[in-house]
């Protein structure tokens, strides 16, 4: 059985911005692309950081976007870097940054301390949380991937197991993580598609 190349984020140490991929749009690949979030035009949108280097990234964007557009790149380790669109093909993006970035403690963070959390959009939708027999009409906040934080209209105890209903998807069993200044966050047990998760936050957008 022939098996699909595994496709990741590629680093590079040089200044120079990556350039257009010259690969094939029908080649399937296994995605394992690091997830980041980028703001454009004063939203926040997922995108997939296909190839970073120290002077620039390529994105697999999933929103419009112009060349000489600002653009900021937020990455799952906390760390935003600015800079500016410098070519846009088939849903793909370059991005130049303002200034050349330190490349090799961004990778040495990633290494060190607790797992990053995946990032989160805002959002203001109403979902439903059921918890044993109850069921909860809740505001979600934000969420990601991984999970969501909502607002609480009933008291959810950390690490009790729940079920997660977002709007047109199925439900998501996962569990209360953290629940403090009327806030709750959920984990998901298995992590959202990001295409789907995509999906869903533009059928909200309207």
């Amino acid at each position: 059985m022939n098996r699909a190349p595994v496709q990741t984020t590629l680093y590079s140490l040089s200044e120079r911005p990556p350039q257009p991929s010259d690969r094939r749009s029908g080649e399937r690949h296994l995605t394992l692309l690091r997830v980041g979030v980028v703001v454009i035009a004063s939203h926040r949108e997922l995108c997939l950081i296909k190839n970073m280097s120290s002077g620039g990234m390529m994105l697999q964007l999933y929103c419009e976007a112009e060349p000489e557009q600002p653009i900021e790149v937020e990455l799952k380790t906390g760390v935003s870097v600015a800079g500016r669109v410098s070519w846009t093909r088939d849903g793909q993006a370059g991005v130049t940054f303002a200034a050349p970035i330190d490349l090799v403690d961004i990778l040495a963070h990633d290494g060190r301390g607790p797992r990053p959390r995946t990032p989160r959009v805002e959002t203001d939708a109403l979902i439903y949380v059921r918890h044993g027999a109850s069921t909860f009409r809740l505001r979600a906040a934000d969420i990601s991937q991984g999970g969501v934080k909502v607002e609480l209209a009933a008291e959810l105890p950390v690490n009790a197991e729940v079920v997660v209903t977002l709007p047109g998807l199925p439900p998501q069993p996962g569990a209360v993580c953290w629940n403090h200044g009327g806030f709750a966050g959920l984990s998901f047990n298995q992590p959202l598609p990001l295409a789907t998760l995509v999906g869903w936050l533009r059928q909200q957008r309207g």
